[in-house]
């Protein structure tokens, strides 16, 4: 449940609900707004008794929260959740581009995309140093290296850079060298992972598992918050379906409907919904028109030679003309980009 407080609470009045949760074996969570303060009540399922609260002062009104992730939820958070990442501004009015090759595979391509991509107007640089993939004997990252050279690509663009964490033992060591964690699809419900990145204060940008409902991703995202980490992003990337004729089915549906259910930041992701760069444009215009605040789209300067998902990639001119078409997309639906 939350608990309203009016707009004329005090502070002692707030730190006395705040007591009485922490009293009653549960955890407080503080949303305050520009006009009030909320106060969510979270642990276990143990029913929590309204009268617990409705006769402390400065209270105003104790609401139950239907859906099973509280911290995620607009109910508990009214107002979007903005994340500063080095001074950029995810989830508000602007559009976040994130873009870069699917893994770092040289210093040269890295630096050259990265400086490509900045030029186009992206906002953050991705690539992966450790790569999951389907067969042990596909190109699995550089490791450090990788780590390095993303760190080497941030000096040299200026870009901050979002880079995937596969296990609880790498969170320290990608956390040297990252301004964001990708939780990948397949680590979504890795729950000791989510944990522990949950114990960070680094920004978590968590990917859709391609066979997880809406709900359960949101659930994946309330782990993270659980830990105390605000700074979640949820990024959807394509489920699979009986379609074969596409890499992913990508869920427009699941964008809108996050940005009804959740306050954090939702990103689209139409290289991994299609697995196919000739319809990255129009599905990067539907994730725009469904009300996503960013999009994660891969670059690659020669495709052809990539070492991972070459297929979905956009080669960097492209890339530069994409961003010039969603410019006015963004206006007609009142962001910028």
């Amino acid at each position: 449940m939350i608990v309203v407080m009016k707009r004329s609470a005090t502070a002692a009045e707030i730190d006395t609900v705040v007591q009485q949760v922490e009293t009653l074996g549960y955890k407080a969570h503080l949303s305050q707004g520009t006009e009030r303060t909320i106060i969510g009540v979270v642990g276990d399922d143990r029913p929590v008794q309204s009268h617990n609260f409705e006769m402390l002062a400065g209270v105003e009104q104790v609401v139950r929260i239907l859906q099973p992730f509280k911290l995620a939820s607009r109910d508990f958070h009214p107002e979007n959740t903005v994340i500063d990442v080095r001074g950029v501004e995810v989830g508000g009015p602007k559009i976040t581009m994130i873009a870069g090759p699917c893994s770092v595979e040289s210093r040269a391509m890295l630096i050259e995309t990265a400086c490509a991509v900045k030029e186009a107007g992206a906002d953050l640089l991705r690539g992966g140093a450790f790569k999951p993939r389907s067969s042990p004997y596909s190109f699995q990252g550089l490791g450090e290296d990788g780590l390095e050279m993303l760190a080497e690509a941030r000096e040299e663009s200026g870009l901050p850079i979002i880079t995937e964490v596969m296990s609880p033992e790498a969170v320290p060591l990608v956390g040297k060298y990252t301004d964001v964690f990708q939780i990948g699809a397949r680590n979504m419900q890795n729950f000791a992972l989510l944990l522990s990145v949950g114990k960070t204060r680094t920004p978590v940008f968590l990917k859709r598992s391609m066979m997880a409902t809406v709900q359960e991703t949101l659930m994946a995202a309330e782990y993270v918050l659980s830990g105390g980490n605000r700074q979640v992003m949820v990024c959807e990337r394509g489920i699979r379906t009986f379609e074969t004729a596409t890499r992913n089915t990508l869920d427009i549906n699941g964008i809108a409907l996050m940005k009804q259910w959740t306050h954090l930041p939702i990103f689209g992701d139409p290289s991994h919904g299609t697995g196919k760069w000739e319809l990255i444009a129009p599905t990067a215009r539907a994730c725009i028109a469904a009300g996503a605040d960013g999009l994660m789209i891969e670059v690659h300067p020669n495709p052809a030679q990539a070492m991972s998902d070459g297929a979905q990639s956009l080669k960097p001119e492209k890339f530069a003309a994409l961003v010039r078409e969603l410019k006015q997309l963004a206006l007609a639906v009142g962001r910028t980009l």
